[in-house]
């Protein structure tokens, strides 16, 4: 169409057109931060947003939020970020073979040739060290839990190779976050934090399911497994079981934290709040969801960041009551 502006070489075919990896990042950096996702950031936020879940119910059950708490989610929003991209290039090392394979992933940096393999793990072990030095800054169990979570993100991205639910596996990675952002401010763990962990992996599967039913059809050729694939037309069904699932274990979570503490009532109807505006956020996405509409499927997933922001307003509008 005349007057629309060309496609940026090496562009990947499922990336915000207007990035600002592809508009403004030096070329010879822009492989390696489309193969770390910087061009799609939905998935940073996605990483990011359980730690400041978990970081905000922990000031509130203990009353006693500080300035290293300040330093605590900068260091979350730092590290998801580098562990994202940490991450996405171990899952582009073992699936570029499959990667090329489907239309919507074959632009990626490994399948396209524009890194080599020997780039990719270098580049993944660079920020990894560097997230780890980011840990090292917070207490111990909470750095034992950092390193705990490598094993997740090891095996992830083999899951749908062997089971019906990566996303599962996808849902104990990303969400961890919650665990370590707990202890990072109250130096133990706590039921609350376990119950917001599983209302994360809730939430997970909500998304990723939706994510995941773009790539049905090229999933099927390829022998890849998912929960899209395994639910099909029964998706919306399963949906709303994972909607429900991800507002209840968040509303037990803050339960949990905030009860025994004897908290400001108006405090815990504020928190309690989240759950609800975020079930409602999910809904709204459940009515629109079309399995046959592969941007509508792109859209909505990508939606979730606002999704979860809306609960940590109200965890943080908590906090100051």
């Amino acid at each position: 169409m005349q007057g629309d502006a060309p496609t940026p070489a090496g562009q990947v075919a499922d990336a915000p057109k207007d990035n600002w990896v592809d508009r403004w990042a030096p070329p010879a950096t822009r492989p390696f931060l489309r193969l770390s996702r910087a061009d799609r950031p939905i998935g940073t936020w996605l990483l990011l947003i359980p730690c400041w879940w978990g970081l905000a119910l922990a000031m509130l059950h203990t009353g006693a939020p500080g300035w290293f708490d300040a330093w605590i989610a900068l260091g979350c929003g730092i590290g998801a970020w580098l562990m994202r991209g940490a991450g996405c290039t171990w899952n582009d090392i073992t699936d570029r073979d499959f990667d090329a394979q489907v239309a919507r992933t074959r632009s990626r940096p490994l399948p396209s040739g524009q890194v080599s393999l020997r780039g990719a793990v270098i580049w993944m072990c660079v920020q990894a060290l560097l997230a780890f030095g980011i840990l090292l800054t917070f207490n111990g169990t909470a750095i034992a839990m950092g390193i705990a979570s490598l094993a997740l993100v090891c095996i992830y991205p083999f899951a749908k190779r062997f089971t019906w639910w990566p996303q599962v596996f996808l849902g104990l990675a990303f969400n961890w976050g919650a665990l370590l952002a707990w202890v990072a401010h109250t130096g133990t763990l706590h039921p609350a934090a376990v119950i917001l962990w599983l209302a994360g992996i809730a939430w997970t599967l909500f998304y990723d399911t939706i994510y995941a039913h773009q790539d049905t059809e090229d999933d099927a050729l390829i022998g890849v497994k998912s929960t899209a694939r395994l639910f099909g037309e029964n998706s919306p069904t399963w949906l709303r079981r994972f909607l429900v699932a991800t507002v209840a274990l968040m509303a037990v979570a803050i339960l949990l934290a905030l009860v025994p503490q004897r908290i400001n009532p108006l405090a815990l109807i504020v928190a309690l709040t989240g759950p609800w505006a975020l079930g409602w956020h999910l809904t709204w996405q459940l009515r629109n969801f079309d399995a046959e509409n592969g941007p509508g499927l792109l859209r909505l997933f990508r939606s979730n960041r606002d999704a979860g922001l809306l609960a940590l307003a109200f965890l943080l509008v908590a906090c100051l009551i």
